[in-house]
């Protein structure tokens, strides 16, 4: 596994385990809104890879901000779903 995949693969554990705990109601979810909420979490991936590389370089001693920033894109667009905003 390169390291591009590795970091995917980390951020999308971190923001479905962040979308969890900030929208307790996706345990309650039908599959189908699960799926949807991945979908919209999975379309939004590669802007928040590229926008995370981009800071990281340009601010390495920001990286774990710039994680974090990616992990909480990445669930905002599922919670978006679930919620129906």
């Amino acid at each position: 596994m390169n390291s591009i995949d590795l970091l995917g693969q980390r951020l999308g554990t971190a923001a479905l385990t962040t979308l969890v705990r900030l929208c307790p109601e996706v345990r309650a979810a039908n599959p189908a809104r699960q799926e949807a909420a991945c979908a919209a979490m999975r379309a939004k991936s590669k802007e928040a890879i590229d926008e995370l590389l981009d800071d990281a370089n340009a601010a390495p001693w920001l990286a774990e901000v710039a994680f974090a920033s990616a992990v909480l894109t990445l669930a905002n667009e599922g919670i978006k779903v679930l919620r129906g905003c």
